[in-house]
């Protein structure tokens, strides 16, 4: 589930819809080291994402503060410009999965 925590998505969608990961929205992540209520939503989806047997991504992760505290949390894993600016799917392809495309002759 993607953008969790924010427009249409609620807690009624963990239990009814068929899901193994959920996206933790960036609105969340932006400010978790300054307002201790962010801090705290994201933690309880973490947890809550753990007993449902569910792995989290926490989106628009862009400091190191940041990644730290998600990892000390047990997120399972964090996307955002710390990782990599946005890049074109044969960059993506070379650099993270080491495919290089074949030429037809």
């Amino acid at each position: 589930m993607d953008d969790f925590g924010s427009g249409h998505s609620s807690l009624y969608h963990l239990q009814k819809l068929p899901m193994d990961t959920l996206k933790i929205d960036q609105t969340f992540i932006r400010d978790m080291g300054k307002k201790s209520g962010d801090y705290a939503i994201v933690e309880s989806i973490i947890f809550l994402a753990e007993k449902l047997g569910i792995h989290t991504v926490a989106e628009g992760v862009e400091s190191e503060a940041q990644r730290k505290m998600l990892t000390d949390l047990n997120c399972d894993a964090f996307q955002g410009y710390l990782v990599s600016e946005a890049i074109d799917s044969e960059v993506f392809e070379k650099q993270f999965l080491n495919l290089e495309k074949k030429e037809h002759s």
